[in-house]
């Protein structure tokens, strides 16, 4: 059962604490843990190899082996020489010379969806930081203490100058909410029992070096494409049913004969959303040859699907991999200078993922198009109730296709746009948080783009009158019905495309949807 479908029916959400261990972190468990609260806990053995790892570097440092960021200074600064009566003093000060980001905030989900995506690489024992800096985070999730994070200002070859403010609240500076209050960091340990970290050697870059505030938000930006792909073959069958589509396109034995897994995905949903139409059946005999938006739509929705698999499971490497530097190799009681922290492999991902999205959003632009043409349609133009009193969505066709040039330019490739700093020494990065930011923009913009569609499909249905829907696009037109009344007469359309957006945003259209499918006959609008 999905997370929308239990949380309406009032079953508790991931009710049982996830046990992070460092691996099998997956895109749906920091939803999980970002959205609905999941408590962590942290097995022992993991905390056990922390323990070991914290061990090692020491015992590497007693034999006067340089150790970046334990000994030796960080990035430009790595011929300092750090000594022992200096370590917490030059910890602390790399979380506050470090703290250096910008607004707009991350949100309560993206904070915690950050703290537990660096949790996780901490646990595989690669850093050498001090077991309490682990607890701390798991604390913090706990006992929901979210450190005011953010969003812009890293380069995202390690997210240095943000994650910098989560260690700012661990030392007790900055500012936080605890279970939604703003206040002072060190007034939220107080209330929460707990004590401000004092930072050891090392600690201070283990907190800032990793690319957990970029991993984290893209874990969930993942989770919104998967439910965004499904919403777009529910909407495109809406559409579809309208204009009276041919379905043979769907066949299943045409298919197979190019089984890409994100096609066949999107062909079998939309036959089951389509199971008990008149499609199937009456369908219009001049729609031989269906425009490319209608005909090609689960070859393009699973072009998409194709580039959100590869997306997720890049990110999941990542979120279960060590992106230290350096890594400390506790088998083999060796620290090693390494460039882990590269996000470029799952950057690029999400870049890919970016120009699928607005493929969908073409063809989903061109079908709201079509909707609105007679020639197409055979229905009204602009699909009003009465042509000679009304202009009905004629001037929908602006903002559905400014959305998509908006769209156009987002997805435009970020990561290969970097300066050289740090003396030179830094000459590569891949904007990460960009990318995942500018991703989730698209998606945002996406939801609008299919809520118009939605519109002028129930319309159109509405107009045409008299046809037998599909199991799941018949609770799909209620739901958007519920949202959007009927077009009788011209009125503020904004507001029908803000309640379609909203409609679109909280689930309710997958929930119904999803319910109808596993039972109940479809019935005429």
């Amino acid at each position: 059962m999905s997370d929308h479908e239990r949380a309406a029916s009032g079953i508790p959400l991931a009710a049982a604490a996830l046990i992070l261990n460092g691996q099998g972190l997956s895109v749906q468990e920091i939803y999980e843990v970002a959205c609905e609260s999941r408590k962590v806990t942290i097995a022992e053995a993991a905390f056990a190899r922390v323990g070991a790892s914290r061990q090692l570097i020491f015992e590497l440092a007693e034999q006067n082996i340089p150790v970046y960021g334990f000994n030796r200074g960080v990035g430009w600064n790595k011929d300092k020489v750090i000594d022992k009566a200096f370590f917490e003093r030059f910890n602390r000060n790399m979380i506050l010379s470090h703290s250096a980001g910008v607004a707009p905030y991350a949100s309560e989900a993206e904070v915690r969806a950050v703290m537990l995506a660096r949790l996780n690489t901490l646990l595989l024992g690669c850093t050498g930081v001090q077991p309490a800096i682990v607890q701390q985070y798991a604390d913090f999730l706990n006992l929901h203490i979210h450190p005011r994070l953010p969003l812009r200002g890293s380069i995202g070859a390690a997210d240095i100058t943000l994650l910098a403010h989560i260690g700012l609240a661990f030392i007790g500076e900055g500012e936080v909410e605890l279970a939604g209050r703003p206040m002072p960091a060190l007034t939220a340990l107080e209330q929460a029992g707990l004590a401000p970290l004092v930072l050891g050697p090392k600690d201070g870059l283990a907190i800032i070096s990793s690319n957990a505030l970029s991993a984290g938000t893209a874990a969930l930006a993942l989770h919104e494409c998967t439910e965004l792909l499904e919403l777009a073959d529910i909407i495109y069958t809406l559409s579809l049913e309208a204009i009276r589509g041919n379905v043979s396109p769907l066949d299943p034995a045409v298919q197979l004969k190019r089984p890409y897994p994100g096609q066949l995905q999107s062909a079998a949903r939309i036959r089951a959303l389509l199971e008990g139409s008149d499609l199937w059946t009456d369908y219009n005999a001049q729609s031989l040859q269906d425009p490319l938006s209608f005909r090609n739509a689960s070859q393009i929705h699973g072009a998409a699907g194709d580039a959100l698999h590869y997306a997720i499971e890049q990110l999941e490497i990542q979120l279960n991999s060590s992106d230290d530097n350096p890594c400390v190799l506790l088998e083999e009681r060796r620290i090693v200078s390494c460039a882990n922290f590269e996000a470029l492999p799952w950057t690029l991902a999400f870049e890919m993922l970016g120009s699928a999205l607005h493929h969908l959003s073409k063809s989903s632009s061109y079908r709201t198009l079509k909707l609105g043409t007679p020639a197409f349609t055979g229905l009204t133009r602009f699909l009003t109730a009465d042509e000679n009193c009304s202009i009905g969505y004629c001037t929908l066709q602006k903002t559905i296709t400014a959305l998509d040039t908006e769209i156009r330019h987002l997805i435009n490739p970020a990561s290969s746009d970097y300066f050289s700093i740090a003396g030179d020494i830094e000459d590569h990065a891949a904007n990460s948080p960009f990318v995942v930011s500018k991703t989730r923009e698209i998606l945002d913009r996406l939801r609008i783009v299919l809520g118009i569609e939605a519109i002028h499909a129930v319309q159109a249905i509405d107009l045409r009158g008299g046809l037998r829907l599909g199991r799941g696009s018949q609770a799909a037109y209620a739901a958007i019905r519920t949202a959007v009344p009927f077009l009788a007469e011209d009125r503020n359309l904004s507001a029908d495309i803000q309640r379609a957006y909203e409609l679109m945003k909280s689930g309710q259209v997958l929930v119904q949807v999803r319910t109808a499918l596993h039972g109940g006959a479809a019935s005429c609008p």
